[in-house]
């Protein structure tokens, strides 16, 4: 099997990741801000600023084009639309494209995928939902995200749901609860909308909770796997209740006990539901949320920067539960577009966000890049229970609906179970199977020889080898070769007499096996 014989230096001059003094180090950083600092930003650099640490340098736009399409729609750009943005002089250009890709459908497909992940869509054991309500739950929660849909809205439409888990598709939520009693669906309430575990809760503040879901009740019909999720219509008493935050309330007997929750919940003075939210949105942006982990808020786990999370809180309320608003305001801000390259100690710069964290892509990103980049798809089944799962080779990875359709390399790269809604499902650390597999597999060799994509680089490059490994970065990695690196390629590509394909793909294959391919940056 031929192997890839590139030079370390080829990868990563710079070595994301280590530390920098104040100069920009090219081609990861730029001498200047981009964007003008904002409220948000001042918020952060006044913590840092009282801890003495530095925050990092702001980033390239190179860098900036990859990280968004990444973050934002789970999708690396096109070639030519990295050209186009860095060949874009104009001053709001970062702003015009943060719209750009709220605006793309893989915006939904990819965010209702990280809320599939909270919200157990799952069609197997131990969720349950069974296929064709895994696929109306995944459709309406997409639409939700595509609509933009008021977040308070969303959360309420899913808390007072009745009817079909597949005509219905909302009571699926609480479907997909292990466990039907009063106490396990105030649990999984608590931490979808609160971020709260309610095991660390008092016993009286769990059972008080608990009333507000005492009434669900679960129907079957004659129709396969179809169930009725209602509240309980037989003649009841008033429930005398505490709500969370310890206010007490009575429900009238024709009241269903989930909307006095959910009325409570979404209201615009409930600081936890917005908190509980706009952390979520920074966790998923930033790899750790200002509380951190993002569904273990508590007097005993504080922020790390208390200020931002209230900032962020008013934000959402003040504009309607819009939260795309909130997605620009961490978008457009210094604090985000800064380097990934820390001038303090890296877990103290990780912890007060003085760069942007470098993290391995989630696997259903990574699956999809390596898809994009070699034209060929990957494989999904599901076989149990019947009838069987098979989603055709072309479908994106960040579009399944069931978390249990997966595949081999689903679950080495670390896909999350689904089992819990739980953020430490999710296991984006790297492995030497994944390393073996990137390295080793005659499978990934052989797509990349394969690939129209990277063929039609070296076609436009008309034999020019310097044209052609430029192309290739492009694609690859979303920016042209530094000086350094094109030399270096060129003269592997030329050496030994091999042919210029061959070794294109050789570069290829180095490329997708740096850090900088793998990880956000």
């Amino acid at each position: 099997m031929r192997k890839p014989l590139i030079a370390a230096s080829l990868l990563l001059a710079a070595g994301i990741g280590i530390a920098s003094d104040s100069a920009a180090t090219r081609p990861f950083e730029a001498d200047s801000a981009a964007v003008a600092a904002t409220e948000l930003d001042s918020i952060v650099r006044a913590a840092q600023r009282k801890r003495g640490i530095a925050p990092a340098n702001p980033c390239s736009d190179e860098v900036f084009v990859r990280r968004a399409y990444l973050d934002v729609i789970g999708t690396l750009p096109e070639a030519r639309d990295v050209e186009a943005f860095l060949g874009d002089r104009s001053a709001g250009k970062r702003a015009a494209l943060v719209d750009a890709l709220l605006d793309r459908p893989e915006f939904a497909d990819y965010w209702a995928l990280k809320w599939c992940d909270v919200l157990r869509v799952k069609g197997e054991y131990p969720i349950n939902l069974w296929p064709n309500a895994a696929q109306a739950y995944h459709r309406w929660v997409r639409d939700a995200i595509r609509e933009n849909r008021p977040y308070d809205k969303f959360a309420r439409d899913l808390l007072t749901a009745s009817g079909s888990n597949f005509r219905a598709p909302a009571v699926n939520f609480y479907r997909a609860i292990q466990g039907r009693d009063p106490q396990a669906i105030a649990a999984a309430v608590a931490l979808t909308f609160l971020g709260e575990r309610i095991e660390t809760w008092p016993r009286a503040r769990r059972a008080t909770t608990a009333a507000f879901f005492s009434r669900v009740t679960y129907k079957r019909t004659a129709e396969w796997k179809e169930e009725i999720v209602l509240d309980d219509p037989s003649p009841r008493d008033a429930i005398d209740a505490f709500l969370p935050d310890g206010t007490a309330v009575r429900i009238a007997p024709d009241e269903d006990p989930r909307a006095v929750f959910a009325d409570w919940l979404v209201a615009p003075g409930n600081r936890e539901f917005a908190r509980c939210e706009v952390n979520r949105i920074w966790a998923w942006l930033f790899g750790r949320g200002v509380v951190h982990e993002p569904d273990d808020l508590r007097p005993g786990n504080p922020p790390a920067i208390p200020g931002l999370l209230e900032y962020l809180g008013r934000e959402l309320v003040s504009e309607r539960f819009d939260v795309r608003h909130v997605f620009r305001l961490i978008l457009n801000s210094r604090t985000y577009q800064q380097s990934p390259i820390p001038r303090a100690d890296p877990l103290v710069a990780a912890e007060t966000f003085a760069c942007y964290p470098v993290r391995r892509l989630d696997a259903e990103v990574l699956i999809d890049a390596l898809a994009w980049l070699t034209g060929t798809g990957e494989g999904y089944t599901s076989n149990t229970p019947e009838p069987w799962t098979f989603i055709p080779d072309d479908r994106r990875t960040i579009t399944l609906a069931d978390g249990s359709v997966s595949s081999a390399l689903l679950l080495m790269f670390g896909r999350p179970a689904r089992d819990t809604g739980l953020a430490s499902e999710r296991d984006n650390e790297p492995t030497d199977a994944q390393r073996l597999w990137l390295l080793n597999s005659t499978a990934v060799q052989k797509r990349i020889d394969r690939s129209w994509r990277l063929r039609e680089c070296w076609r436009a490059a008309r034999g020019d080898p310097a044209e052609a490994v430029r192309r290739t970065y492009l694609t690859v990695l979303s920016r042209p070769p530094t000086e350094s690196e094109s030399d270096a390629a060129v003269r592997y590509v030329r050496g030994g007499g091999r042919v210029l394909g061959e070794g294109l793909s050789d570069v290829a294959w180095a490329l997708v096996n740096s850090k900088e391919f793998l990880y956000r940056h």
